[in-house]
């Protein structure tokens, strides 16, 4: 071992005070940087962890323009998608915000690795999940505008990508009042091709949407049904009514002893 650093051999160098300051997987990536004739002193330092040390040295191996990264404030998380992103000659400067956190950076850094318009996307409020859900938009060239906005969860957003895929009036479903489960029921309306507009009110719970879906699906006269007032369990009942050919008449004097014998009789099964 010939190499010279601060005029001694890495020989005698490890026997150091100094060296011996630094944890075992610390003094590692020193003496791997020395070896391979980098400058050390850039990480030597004991603010920054091994994997951060890591990731600078593999920078300086590669003659990246790492300077601006050799900064303990960055996870090493952090710098290992920097420094992947200056080794695929990426635009960097959409991500290098200490604010996000590794695995936004790595959306965004797959964003641009993929021709995505980052920008969309490239903010730190938006989650992880939000951010994929956009970029998935982006790649199957879809009007990620409809639900690029931090007040949908990314399950939301996952259901809009569906609808917009499968070229539905997403109009109907792509509210942030509607909850995953709503938006499903609607969506399977939609494909049914049945008057959604019944049903499609953040008044309805998703257990109703579907008794009412399964309705429209079936040819039935759902306007008594139509009305969120009617408890799920009564609706069921209602719905019953209707399989086994009743027919029902809004406001009728024997609608609740329809409705009373049919939620009991599901009680006594």
């Amino acid at each position: 071992m010939n190499k010279i650093y601060n005029n001694l051999t890495i020989e005698n160098l490890v026997k150091t005070d100094w060296f011996n300051q630094f944890y075992q997987d610390q003094q590692e990536q020193i003496l791997e940087g020395l070896k391979n004739n980098v400058d050390v002193s850039l990480y030597a330092k004991t603010d920054f962890c091994h994997n951060q040390m890591r990731n600078i040295r593999i920078a300086l191996e590669k003659n990246l323009d790492f300077s601006d990264f050799i900064n303990p404030v960055y996870h090493y998380m952090n710098m290992e998608q920097i420094r992947l992103g200056l080794e695929e000659n990426l635009d960097i400067s959409w991500y290098t915000n200490p604010e996000f956190d590794w695995w936004q950076m790595e959306e965004i850094r797959l964003g641009l690795k993929n021709n995505l318009d980052v920008s969309i996307y490239a903010k730190p409020e938006f989650t992880v999940g939000q951010m994929y859900e956009i970029g998935f938009g982006l790649g199957w060239n879809v009007d990620v505008s409809i639900y690029a906005k931090t007040s949908f969860t990314c399950n939301q957003m996952s259901l809009i990508n569906l609808g917009l895929k499968k070229k539905l009036d997403v109009s109907w479903f792509a509210k942030e009042c509607f909850n995953i489960k709503q938006m499903r029921e609607i969506i399977e309306g939609l494909e049914a091709n049945v008057d959604v507009s019944l049903y499609a009110k953040p008044d309805f719970s998703d257990k109703q949407m579907n008794i009412i879906k399964k309705a429209l699906i079936k040819g039935f006269n759902v306007e008594v049904l139509a009305n969120s007032n009617i408890s799920y369990k009564k609706m069921k009942a209602l719905y019953n009514c209707l399989e086994v050919g009743y027919e029902i008449i809004p406001h009728s004097e024997d609608l609740s002893l329809i409705v009373f014998r049919e939620v009991n009789n599901e009680q006594n099964i």
